[in-house]
């Protein structure tokens, strides 16, 4: 199958035979490609292999065969968004997320939205905190595993903003009436619902809430994302 003008991103890629690349592509109609970029390590190639960098917007011509699509030609959609430092390992994290919680050929428009929207709000709106855990929450809503954000899973009422809360992967948040690992203010999650970013207390009892959710997705697995980020701290 021919596909022409797809618009796309290069999540990951690794040298494949002498000259070539195996790319690992996020496209809008088609969701993940395992794309082979034929010559692009020669001295030749190294113009368009210049173009297949992470977080650059591309158009891709594509010949599908099977579980493989070869590249016929790359061009950039757009000036690609400048991740540098925390940033860059924000967006490594995010490029890993899609392709460990994704199938290659199976379509997710709504998350390639997600997916371009976090790299632009990364690039320039701060906190990095912040714009991940929309990207998360985004992230599991596309893949059918959408939060339950507005009400107790066992009693059925809305959440309480300054009660705490531990979120039951596949359930729900449920209310506890002592402080445990993981536990979130309802005001907080209500705020990842609406969209309004909560205070520092609340984006931090966040991220330990999505990080578990995630997990728990992967099927306990850990993202190695998660070690360069713990390392990146450590050093500091």
């Amino acid at each position: 199958m021919l596909i022409e003008q797809q618009p796309a991103f290069v999540l990951h890629s690794r040298p494949y035979r002498e000259t070539s690349l195996l790319l690992e592509c996020f496209t809008r109609d088609h969701g993940r490609l395992g794309v082979v970029a034929r010559g692009v390590r020669s001295e030749r190639g190294r113009m368009l292999r210049s173009q297949l960098e992470p977080f650059q917007p591309l158009l891709l011509d594509l010949q599908l065969r099977g579980e493989l699509a070869t590249l016929r030609t790359a061009e950039p959609a757009g000036p690609a968004q400048r991740l540098s430092g925390d940033a860059g390992l924000a967006g490594l994290y995010v490029n890993e997320l899609v392709v460990r919680l994704t199938e290659r050929q199976d379509p997710h428009p709504s998350l390639y939205a997600a997916y371009a929207r976090a790299l632009e709000r990364m690039a320039g709106q701060p906190p990095l905190a912040w714009q991940l855990r929309r990207f998360e929450r985004d992230l599991l809503a596309a893949l059918g595993y959408a939060l339950q954000l507005e009400e107790d899973a066992d009693l059925g009422e809305p959440l309480q903003a300054e009660s705490l809360y531990v979120y039951r992967p596949e359930h729900g948040p449920v209310r506890c009436r002592v402080p445990e690992p993981h536990a979130v203010r309802g005001g907080d999650l209500l705020s990842l619902q609406r969209d309004a970013m909560p205070d520092a207390q609340g984006l931090h009892a966040l991220r330990g809430m999505m990080r578990e959710l995630i997990r728990f997705h992967l099927g306990g697995i850990e993202l190695r994302a998660w070690r360069v980020l713990r390392g990146a701290l450590t050093r500091r």
